[in-house]
């Protein structure tokens, strides 16, 4: 049986850290009760977004258990298992299949760099043929893996293997979904990657994409899955809702926060990447996460202001926009962003 085609809101979970660097299991269910709460439909436990590249093979099937056992089918869960080893991406969806979980994302082979036939008949052919009864979505980031699968051989693969349910848009081109559109249909999934292209991707005629995985999601569920079901309706957004994505657009950009720093040696362009921005986002206003485990790991100072003057500026325009994470998580958002002891330790000193 063809497993069911993801759509709606997904949200990319963050892996929460206590001090050590261990998994953070408490603060976990603390994510996942906010998520289940929130109206999304479903989340991604150990992609890219949960630090999957630095965590062991031990701790990314217990994170995919319990986020599996706590939801309890309420909201789907789906399990990042890509890597830049087929045999491993195979063994790690073995794992997370006989957990029962039904679907999987699997991220391009990054650094090895492989072309695009290569990607689909050494890497996602083995994959698909090997779990028939589980549902195949490809993640496309070419900026994070330096390689990409193109859409005819994303079509081929489809074809040969119908489990392979959707893909994970994140190349930046509106082009990539709309050729995969023109050769897959309209029954294929496209998802969005990214969450400030999701408007652009579901609401272009030649896309129509199905929905997103989002990364803002960790902090703002109930608003981000609100979006996307009016976006996917084709809706003119209700006021409310409006007026709070008016004061969320600006952090949509902070998966990716990019600073020039001068050092005594000379200027270095950093850039601060996805799950660094996002996690100072939570601990700033309460919401378990902690640091990233190295080599990622911290912002910059001049980071941490871009950070803090766009959350600033987004609860002075519209405070009810964090409602959500003050009902959930106990804190007073006001209150967090004036208080220092919020965000130490959040950058290089």
């Amino acid at each position: 049986m063809v497993p069911a085609r993801p759509t709606g809101c997904y949200t990319a979970i963050v892996t929460p850290m206590i001090g050590d660097g261990a998994i953070d299991k408490e603060g976990l269910r603390h994510l996942v009760d906010f998520q289940k709460s929130s109206g999304v439909d479903g989340i991604v436990a150990v992609g890219t977004t949960g630090e999957s590249p630095t965590l062991g093979p031990g701790e990314r099937l217990a994170v995919v258990q319990r986020c599996r056992e706590w939801l309890d089918d309420a909201v789907d869960v789906v399990a990042g298992t890509g890597t830049n080893s087929t045999e491993e991406a195979i063994r790690a969806t073995r794992g997370v299949s006989d957990s029962g979980v039904e679907r999987v994302l699997v991220v391009d082979p990054y650094y090895n760099a492989p072309s695009s036939i290569e990607i689909r008949r050494e890497y996602y052919d083995p994959i698909a043929r090997a779990f028939p009864d589980v549902g195949i979505i490809p993640y496309v980031i070419p900026s994070r893996t330096g390689t990409r699968l193109e859409p005819p051989d994303l079509a081929l693969l489809a074809e040969e293997c119908p489990n392979v349910v959707g893909v994970k848009d994140a190349t930046g081109s509106v082009d990539y979904g709309r050729e995969v559109r023109g050769l897959l249909g309209p029954a294929f999934s496209i998802l969005s990657g990214d969450d400030g292209r999701a408007a652009g991707l579901i609401q272009d005629p030649a896309v129509r994409a199905q929905g997103l995985i989002s990364v803002v999601s960790n902090v703002f569920p109930r608003t981000l899955a609100a979006y996307v079901r009016e976006l996917r309706a084709g809706d003119t957004l209700p006021e409310a809702l409006a007026r709070r994505l008016r004061a969320l657009t600006p952090l949509l950009s902070l998966v990716t926060v990019e600073t020039q720093e001068r050092t005594t040696k000379g200027e270095v362009r950093v850039r601060a990447r996805n799950p660094v921005p996002v996690k100072a986002i939570m601990n700033i206003l309460g919401i378990p996460a902690g640091r990233c485990r190295p080599p990622v790991g911290r912002l910059t100072p001049s980071a941490l202001d871009v950070v803090l003057g766009a959350l600033r500026r987004a609860h002075e325009e519209c405070p009810e926009l964090f409602a959500e994470v003050e009902s959930a998580f106990d804190v007073t958002v006001s209150e967090r962003l004036r208080d220092p002891r919020s965000w130490e330790g959040l950058s290089y000193d």
